[in-house]
């Protein structure tokens, strides 16, 4: 019989899969004997089958009901009693977190009868109305669906007519009569009162937490995470501990080291007499947690104890949450803290040099994409302007963008193509979807440890908090700064996550620190601990690596810069791209030519260029291979516009006058030329096939570059690279027309010329044919965007616009297949084509070329692949070195604080 609940004593951080991640890291701290309220985990196999059959699971409810009496027995109390009532907290708690995506709901339990039980025992009138007012509020938004902003406004309204500031301020018959406007709100909505029965609030907010998984932001929040549809969440239900009993008691949230910059130290914020989502909501600004020494030393040490019991047991950042209950600290939570890109690299190296972990750990707790952050421009901030005003730093980077004030108008803007700064004076997570569309986030309240901070932290997006300089009126769409400056919503501002500092209009952008080193290879005096954290991930990555890491690259200066920052080799130069220009005019007359003659002498006039080009990139590649491809794309792409040619003609004609004669000639070839899908038409190697001369050219070209640099004392390695090949006879075809030419240049220099010839994997049939085309080809290398279209049946250009984010919502992939290998589809393929081709050739060299070889994922996809390097564009080579190294790592445990 399947198992549904487990009691904290029954499991550990090895179950989060069944426990969630709250659950087993609660069961695994009541392992390590650290003061944890009692309590169990209904599991996630429980809430697969709810959202299965829309029911609970059999024999749930028994277990559910036998674990509540076991956690009475122990309290001496029962859920809900009048006198003295035990009372629940029920938290959600998936394998991966998703904080503030799904539902809690306090202090279960309580009613109309309970309530003075509570404020009897506990002594405080106040608390027990506070308690219960939470309860109701959170039970009518959560469990019956009522606008949470009906009860917000309630409470504005009592504290306006009360002249409070906030809820503190607010009595205890003030707070009852809280409880009877919620609960007339509740049943004016719902048609229904708020249950007065303990076991039916238990009952229906265990449902409503399972319910939360399919929510609207928990989707959302799944898909920017890359977290998957199908693991449900597991229900978490404990003995509620209380922080708002009065000034010795409060609530916090606690790193183990700064998670936005991986320093060492007690980090994070406190809120004395509070629960823990005033924390974390942001509407009462907190305290350092450093203060809570002054307020209570005894729960300050324990609480460091237990910070670095949970560090060095995890061997990495812990996240905590704590309350104080009358001077007894209790933990709440544990997890593996969210951090910022830079906190990743430089806790990676510092817990290495502690020894916690091993090098490879290190590398394994690093990313990619937390790389391509680093390497982001920043703010110059070296001129004479003043900031508007400063806030915490919650999460690093530099953004500019339009000020706005909701998050719906967050999105629409930013689906138009405008960059705009999410302006709150705190957020909540249905501002989940502006988030994610908006550059940065700013926020007048609220600490580090605040919803925007874990959130934005989480997605490496730009965060200032608790900016309490700022007056936020999202009602009237602007804020106001100290000096009495007002920014109106569209007005430009930049936010500075690294200091803090918000600053109006277009700051200037510098280079990055870790830029720099990349460039110059410099990691010396003033590049800080993160650029030296940097280049250990990078020289360890390069160490442990099997795939070769080649750019894309078409001119001398993209070569060096690629070699710059490591690349081993140009794996893709795209020889169209040296037509463009001036030269468009030779290419031209090669198209209009109407003899053999005459396109032999526009072949001759860029034969020269070409030389000249290849010359280049092969010096600044000196000693490492450089493939070249031969022209791939259809040559009316060199041509004017068709429409425009036409106009000018009509527009000629309607004069009266005789159209200019190079404008019919141009028009007659763009017209016979036309095609109606030109991806699938007269391009690739079917150009070298119809086309007279062209290959030779580019060939002879490209040999007589090699004989240059050789005779310049040089090591060149060129590559010879034939397009679109979808079967082994037109490489054999062309195959033989370069080898002719190349005899031709060795003969002329009188030295031996020889240019491998390979061609690229970017149709299926070639895929499928692979093995009798590597008896023609010394090398493969995958173009995965044209292999991508034509597995999918996609144009790129058509479809990305048209409907790629229906699909991503409807759940029909992932991830667009044009950032992230197919792996099924696109990604079986290459598997087809690397089996047969080295089967024919064992020696056959295989790339990818596609600017998949510079995504992290898709890097891990052709290491396993068995591919022998990854090409990308410059700028991707460090990250893809990274993660060629990562994916070498076998069974080393990664940070993953999803």
């Amino acid at each position: 019989m399947v198992r549904y609940v487990y009691d904290f004593t029954e499991g550990g951080r090895e179950m989060a899969g069944l426990l969630g991640g709250k659950g087993s890291n609660l069961a695994e701290m009541t392992r390590l004997g650290l003061p944890v309220p009692p309590g169990f985990v209904i599991t996630t196999e429980a809430c697969r089958a709810f959202l299965t059959t829309g029911g609970e699971p059999p024999g749930m409810s028994r277990e559910v009901s036998d674990h509540l009496a076991a956690l009475e027995e122990a309290a001496g109390r029962r859920l809900g009693q009048r006198d003295d009532p035990l009372l629940l907290s029920v938290r959600s708690g998936a394998r991966f977190s998703m904080p503030g995506m799904m539902e809690t709901i306090l202090d279960i339990g309580l009613n109309d009868d309970s309530v003075s039980g509570l404020a009897k025992a506990s002594g405080s009138e106040r608390f027990a109305w506070d308690s219960y007012r939470r309860l109701v509020q959170m039970f009518g938004a959560t469990v019956m669906g009522v606008d949470a902003a009906l009860f917000e406004r309630a409470m504005t309204d009592l504290e306006e007519l009360r002249g409070a500031g906030d809820d503190l301020r607010l009595d205890a018959r003030d707070l009852a009569g809280l409880v009877e406007t919620y609960k007339t709100v509740i049943r004016r909505e719902t048609g229904e009162d708020f249950p007065q029965s303990p076991a039916e609030q238990l009952r229906r907010a265990i449902l409503a937490v399972f319910q939360s998984w399919n929510g609207e932001r928990a989707r959302l929040y799944r898909r920017r995470e890359h977290i998957p549809d199908d693991l449900g969440t597991a229900v978490s239900v404990q003995r509620m501990v209380f922080g708002n009993l009065g000034a010795d008691s409060g609530s916090g949230v606690a790193f183990t080291r700064d998670p936005a910059t991986g320093r060492p130290g007690l980090y994070g914020d406190y809120l004395p007499d509070a629960q823990g989502e005033d924390v974390v909501s942001g509407i009462r600004n907190t305290v350092p947690l450093s203060e809570l020494e002054r307020l209570d030393a005894a729960s300050y040490t324990g609480l460091r104890a237990h910070m670095e019991t949970l560090e060095r047991h995890y061997r990495d950042l812990c996240d905590i949450e704590f309350t104080i209950e009358r001077g007894t600290l209790w933990m709440l939570q544990t997890r593996v803290g969210k951090r910022t890109a830079e906190a990743a690299f430089a806790l990676a190296a510092a817990l290495a040099d502690e020894g916690l972990i091993t090098p490879d750990e290190g590398l394994a707790r690093v990313s990619g994409e937390g790389l391509a952050r680093l390497m982001f421009p920043r703010f110059d901030t070296s001129g004479d302007g003043e900031p508007l005003a400063r806030g915490l730093p919650a999460s690093p980077g530099a953004a500019v963008g339009a000020a706005v004030f909701h998050s719906a108008d967050a999105v629409r803007r930013a689906a138009a193509g405008e960059k705009v700064v999410l302006v709150r004076q705190e957020t909540n997570p249905d501002d989940l979807p502006g988030m994610i569309a908006a550059q940065a986030v700013l926020t007048g309240r609220g600490g580090k440890t605040s919803h925007a901070a874990v959130v934005a932290r989480g997605m490496g997006k730009v965060c200032v908090c608790g900016a309490e300089e700022l007056t936020v009126d999202t009602g009237a769409r602007r804020f106001t700064a100290p000096d009495g400056t007002v920014v109106e919503e569209g007005t430009v501002v930049s936010v500075d996550g690294s200091t803090g500092a918000v600053y109006a209009g277009a700051v200037p952008l510098v280079d990055s620190e870790v830029m720099r080193f990349l460039e110059t290879g410099e990691t010396g005096e003033g590049a800080g601990g993160l650029v030296d954290a940097v280049a250990r991930a990078l020289a360890r990555a390069d160490t442990v690596r099997r795939l070769e890491v080649r750019a894309n690259a078409d001119t001398p200066e993209d070569a060096a810069r690629a070699r710059r920052f490591g690349a081993r080799g140009i794996g893709l130069c795209r020889t169209e791209h040296m037509f463009l220009g001036e030269r468009r005019k030779l290419v031209e007359e090669m198209i209009l030519a109407d003899s053999p003659t005459a396109r032999d002498r526009a072949l001759a006039a860029l034969l020269p260029l070409q030389r000249q080009d290849f010359a280049g990139i092969l010096e600044a590649m000196d000693g490492l291979p450089v493939t070249i491809r031969l022209l791939d794309p259809p040559l009316h792409e060199f041509l004017p516009d068709r429409t425009a040619l036409a106009v000018r003609v009509a527009a000629a004609e309607a004069r009266g006058d005789l159209p200019a004669a190079r404008d019919t000639q141009l028009l007659a070839a763009v017209n016979r030329m036309h095609e109606e899908n030109p991806m699938l038409g007269l391009r690739g190697v079917r150009l070298g096939l119809v086309v007279p001369g062209l290959v030779a050219m580019q060939v002879r070209a490209i040999g007589e570059a090699v004989a240059e640099r050789l005779r310049a004392g040089g090591d060149p390695r060129a590559e010879i690279m034939v397009p679109l090949v979808g079967d082994a006879r037109e490489l054999s075809i062309v195959g033989e027309e370069v080898r002719r030419v190349l005899a031709e240049v060795s003969e002329a220099a009188g030295t031996p010329v020889g240019c491998p010839v390979g061609t690229m994997i970017e149709l299926p049939r070639a895929a499928l044919t692979a093995g009798r085309i590597a008896a023609e080809a010394e090398f493969f290398s995958f173009g995965t965007n044209d292999l991508t279209q034509t597995t999918w049946g996609f144009s790129r250009d058509d479809v990305e616009a048209e409907f790629f984010s229906a699909y991503l919502d409807k759940g029909v992939f992932p991830a667009s297949p044009f950032e992230t290998i197919d792996r099924d589809g696109v990604g079986r393929l290459v598997g087809i084509a690397v089996a047969e081709g080295r089967a024919a050739r064992p020696d056959l060299k295989i790339g990818v070329c596609g600017e998949h070889g510079g995504d992290p994922d898709s890097v891990h996809f052709f290491h396993a692949a068995g591919l022998d390097y990854v090409s990308c564009s410059p700028f991707r080579v460090p990250v893809a070195r990274l993660e060629a190294g990562r994916a070498a790592l076998r069974d080393t445990g990664a940070s993953d604080s999803r």
